[in-house]
């Protein structure tokens, strides 16, 4: 059923769903429509299945489309992959890696390693996407990426995914050094949070249900928060700037507290220990410039 498909056709059906206009995909492919038209009802005959739901709005792929596209997505990044690796072994250190990093990694943990590497590859180049293990996931299932760091999601077994523990990391209450309620000291209780502005990850991520765990273990309602940002740079600015509250790992605070601009709040947060950690596809053959950035990750949480 598949020995007849071309790679063309694979990006073409590629460009078809993610424009969701045959005309549009023709245009970004350098073809006409016609020709992408028959192209899709080739296909669709070699492989006796429907691919897409055609209507006046467009064209949206079927179940038998959705899994194919998985496939066909997976096909071209492993591909594109295979030319980087001998790119590599002809230039002896180059190679690109592309990683997805959470905030528990995105502070120290990812940058500590990539100095190693660069060390020893100088001429490697690493792409860097930061989000949440949601909004990674699919990028990573896809082939987009080639492995996510950070904080380790409650799934741990998800499909076609293997995880490594590196680390565990502390989670911490953090404020602008000087903040007035850092005058409660050991008195500091929950209900008191709640008079002040915060910065939360979104509500998808372990992190918020470990804050709201919590609360809710103090009695305490959540707070609702004024700004969801898994933005290292934008929630420390706004943290170090204002009254606000965040909560962040302890690597990603650490040096800050040592200078004197952020401080922590006397109040432990409910399984306040979590894992960070290597989040790949498990199948997956990774470059040796990826394997190397791991084995960096690993030299650095060792560290720690």
């Amino acid at each position: 059923m598949l020995s007849r498909i071309k790679l063309r056709q694979l990006r073409l059906l590629i460009a078809v769903a993610e424009q969701g206009n045959i005309l549009a995909a023709a245009r970004q492919m350098g073809l006409t429509q016609p020709a992408v038209t028959k192209s899709l009802k080739d296909l669709e005959q070699d492989l006796g299945l429907e691919l897409f739901k055609r209507s006046n709005r467009g064209v949206q792929p079927t179940i038998y489309g959705e899994t194919l596209l998985r496939h066909a997505r997976l096909v071209l990044a492993q591909l594109g992959y295979a030319g980087e690796e001998l790119a590599e072994l002809q230039s002896g250190s180059g190679g690109r890696v592309r990683v997805g990093t959470l905030l528990a990694a995105s502070a120290y943990l990812l940058p500590a390693a990539i100095e190693r590497l660069r060390i020893s590859r100088p001429k490697v180049q690493v792409a860097i996407v930061q989000g949440t293990n949601d909004q990674l996931a699919a990028p990573l299932e896809d082939g987009e990426l080639d492995f996510v760091v950070g904080r380790l999601p409650e799934f741990r077994h998800r499909k076609g995914l293997s995880q490594e523990t590196l680390t565990d990391e502390a989670v911490w209450l953090v404020v602008r050094d000087g903040h007035p309620l850092l005058k409660s000291g050991s008195n500091l209780a929950f209900l008191e949070l709640l008079n002040w502005d915060w910065i939360l990850p979104p509500e998808t991520t372990t992190l918020r249900r470990q804050i709201e765990k919590s609360f809710h273990d103090a009695e305490v309602e959540p707070p609702v928060p004024a700004i969801e940002s898994v933005s290292y740079l934008s929630n420390r600015y706004l943290l170090i700037a204002t009254d606000m509250i965040g909560v962040w790992p302890s690597q990603a605070v650490r040096d800050d507290m040592a200078n004197g601009m952020l401080a922590r709040l006397p109040l432990g947060l409910a399984d306040a220990v979590g894992s960070v950690g290597v989040t790949k596809r498990r199948e997956a053959a990774l470059t040796p410039a990826a394997e190397a950035l791991i084995q960096e990750l690993r030299a650095v949480a060792a560290d720690l």
